[in-house]
C-alpha cells in the first residue's frame, strides 16, 4: 500500500487516524501540494490528500471514504458504530461543508478574494456551537465513546484553534467543545500520525525528478543573478566543468558524505524536463554508481521546489 499525504492537511491527519486504528501501515509518501509529483497526478485526477493505493489495484482518494475502508478491516474501539446515522452523516456534512467553507475563508482571507476573516470566524464559531451543544452532556459528539464522527471533525476544529489559540481558548460558553479538542490534542493518536512514521517533514523524493543540495547563501545569491552555477560545496561550475545532481535514491548519502556537518543545507527540487537535453548527462564516478551531471548552468525555472533538506529518523 501507498499513502500520499501532507502531514498538516486535517484530510490527511482524519484518514491516517484510522488507518493506524486499523492497524495498516502503508508506505508514506509525504507531498508539497505546491509540488506535486507526477505518481500523485497519475494516480488521482483530483491530485489532493490523502490518496490510497490499495496494492490491489484500488484507489482510494476520499478521505472518508478512506477512513470506512481502513476501519472496515479492523475497528477495535468501534469508531464505525452509528457512523451511518443520520446524525452522524449531518454532522459530517456540516463539517465537510459550511465549516469548512469559513474555516478557509477565515484562516486565508486574501486567497478568496478579500473576504471578511472576522466575519466568517464568527460564522464557523456558530456552527461549533451547535456541536457545543452536543457535547454539553456527552463527552463525544455520538455519545460516551469516540466515533468515526469525532475522529472526521477533530482535525478541523484543531486548525481552526491553530489560527488564532488565544481568542479560541477565551471563547466563552464553549468549555465542553474546549475539553472536546484538548483531548485529542492531548491523545497518543493524533501525536503519533503527526510524526514520523505517519508523517514526515521532508517531501517523498520522486524518481522523475533531480535533486542538488545548495547552500543557503549561494542560492539566495542564484536568485538575485538569475543563474545558479555552483557544482556542489566549495566547487563551482567553472572549476568542475558541470553541476552535481542526484536521483531521488542518491539524495541522502550525498546529504550525508558533502553536507552532514552543515545544519539548514536547501534541497533543490528539478524538473528534468525543463533542463537542456543536450546538457543533462547520466554518468559513472569511480564508485561505478551512475550520476546525472549538468553541463552549464542550473535554469532558476527548472527548480520546483528549494526546501530545507530534513533527514529521516
Amino acid at each position: 500500500m501507498i499513502l500520499y499525504s501532507f502531514r498538516r492537511c486535517p484530510y490527511a491527519i482524519r484518514a491516517r487516524l484510522a488507518l493506524q486504528q486499523a492497524g495498516l501501515h502503508p508506505q508514506l509518501r509525504e507531498v508539497d501540494l505546491k509540488c506535486k509529483p507526477p505518481e500523485l497526478l497519475a494516480a488521482s485526477a483530483k491530485a489532493t490528500v490523502p490518496v490510497l493505493l490499495s496494492g490491489d489495484g484500488v484507489v482510494i482518494d476520499e478521505s472518508l471514504e478512506l477512513m470506512r475502508w481502513a476501519l472496515a478491516q479492523r475497528d477495535p474501539d468501534g469508531w464505525l458504530d452509528r457512523a451511518e446515522h443520520p446524525e452522524a452523516l449531518a454532522l459530517v456534512e456540516q463539517n465537510d461543508g459550511p465549516f469548512k467553507h469559513h474555516l478557509d475563508r477565515f484562516r486565508y482571507p486574501d486567497r478568496y478574494g478579500g473576504n471578511d476573516g472576522a466575519e466568517h470566524r464568527q460564522q464557523a464559531l456558530a456552527i461549533l456551537r451547535q456541536w457545543n451543544q452536543r457535547l454539553q452532556q456527552q463527552p463525544w459528539l455520538l455519545g460516551p465513546r469516540a466515533s468515526l464522527v469525532d475522529m472526521a471533525l477533530l482535525p478541523f476544529l484543531r486548525q481552526f484553534r491553530h489560527s488564532d489559540p488565544e481568542a479560541f481558548d477565551a471563547e466563552a460558553g464553549l468549555e465542553p467543545l474546549q475539553r472536546w479538542l484538548q483531548r485529542f490534542l492531548n491523545s497518543e493518536a493524533l501525536a503519533q500520525v503527526l510524526e514520523w512514521p505517519w508523517a514526515a517533514r521532508q517531501r517523498w523524493l520522486s524518481p522523475s525528478w533531480l535533486y542538488h543540495l545548495a547552500l543557503p547563501a549561494e542560492w539566495q545569491q542564484a536568485k538575485q543573478q538569475g543563474v545558479y552555477e555552483r557544482s556542489t560545496r566549495g566547487r563551482s561550475l567553472q572549476e568542475e566543468g558541470f553541476i552535481h545532481l542526484s536521483g531521488a535514491h542518491q539524495v541522502a548519502a550525498t546529504h550525508e558524505r558533502f553536507y552532514g556537518d552543515f545544519d539548514g543545507v536547501v534541497l533543490l527540487t528539478i524538473d528534468p524536463q525543463r533542463l537542456p537535453a543536450e546538457q543533462l548527462r547520466h554518468e559513472p564516478i569511480p564508485t561505478g554508481e551512475t550520476f546525472p551531471h549538468l553541463y552549464g548552468p542550473l535554469p532558476l525555472d527548472a527548480v520546483l521546489a528549494a526546501d530545507r533538506y530534513r533527514s529521516a529518523p
